[in-house]
């Protein structure tokens, strides 16, 4: 997954995301930990030490944030990670770089790119989509655009074997269901419920209802993200989900005012990978946790 082609000049035909999915779920009958933190923050270099230690510490596919200056969708933790991040000069063209450092040091993990779609649009969508698989990413997460919005993304992914991840929410018509299904691939993500990004003291109680209606409108593989921010809530929402997104609980540790010196940083460092693996042993021990009679089998609602 370091690289983008199955053979040299030829797009990638198959999902890096989707097959590691599949794979935890065959293998481990566990679902995904999907772990998000921005590019940039606090700077560029010390964002790719911050990744790398969640890698090491249980992620199994990275969403990697480009921060924004109207993220609609993040809440307080994320939008002052996102500032700091653009404060500190992080821009569009960094990411590329962050992904190949991440490709490079664990070719295993998808790495997926979140952004806002106005970012894309002004880089231009087959470029973009052109200069990420070179870096060996593995597609893009995108919040703010709709499938049928979205023919530019549609065609530039296809063009170079990239997974586009859709999202869907408690509001979502079965007809608007369809056609995310329909669009997307590596997974659909689901917004446990309306509002935005952050911590909270529980997942949104429409979570499994909008998981099982996913699937029925065909979906292979549905993560379940906003909200989640402990390893028993990980392991709540891994119980029906295929993959378990977690932002705000991992960027917090980060956050700091001011420069941070190298003791610091090696402190929250330290925090992050505490955290990571209360979320990782949250995911592992999920399906073990489920209720008499509940099942994790795609297409069957407990």
């Amino acid at each position: 997954m370091s690289t983008v082609t199955e053979a040299a000049g030829t797009p990638r035909t198959t999902s890096p995301t989707a097959e590691l999915i599949d794979r935890l779920r065959t293998q481990e009958d566990r679902p995904a930990l999907v772990g998000y933190l921005p590019v940039g923050y606090p700077t560029v270099d010390r964002s790719i030490e911050a990744l790398r230690t969640i890698i090491d510490h249980g992620v199994d596919v990275i969403e990697l944030g480009i921060p924004y200056t109207d993220p609609v969708l993040d809440g307080p933790v994320i939008q002052a990670a996102a500032q700091g991040a653009l404060d500190a000069g992080a821009r569009v063209r960094d990411v590329f770089r962050v992904v190949r450092a991440l490709t490079d040091y664990a070719p295993h993990v998808p790495v997926l790119v979140m952004t806002y779609w106005n970012p894309v649009l002004k880089y231009g969508a087959d470029a973009f989509a052109r200069d990420l698989a070179a870096a060996g990413g593995a597609g893009l997460i995108t919040p703010d655009l709709i499938p049928d919005e979205g023919a530019d993304w549609l065609a530039a992914s296809e063009a170079h074997g990239l997974d586009r991840v859709f999202l869907v929410a408690p509001s979502t018509t079965a007809e608007r269901l369809r056609l995310t299904v329909d669009a997307s691939r590596g997974f659909v993500y689901a917004a446990s419920l309306m509002g935005v990004t952050g911590e909270r003291a529980q997942v949104g109680s429409r979570a499994e209802q909008l998981v099982a209606d996913t699937r029925a409108a065909g979906a292979a593989n549905v993560c379940v993200g906003l909200g989640v921010s402990s390893g028993a809530q990980a392991a709540e929402v891994g119980r029906f989900a295929d993959g378990v997104i977690v932002g705000s609980a991992l960027v917090r540790p980060l956050l700091a005012e001011g420069p941070l010196d190298d003791a610091a940083w090696a402190a929250r460092l330290t925090n992050l990978a505490e955290v990571t693996e209360d979320l990782a042993a949250g995911v592992r021990s999920a399906r073990a946790t489920a209720p008499a009679g509940a099942t994790a089998v795609p297409g069957e609602v407990p």
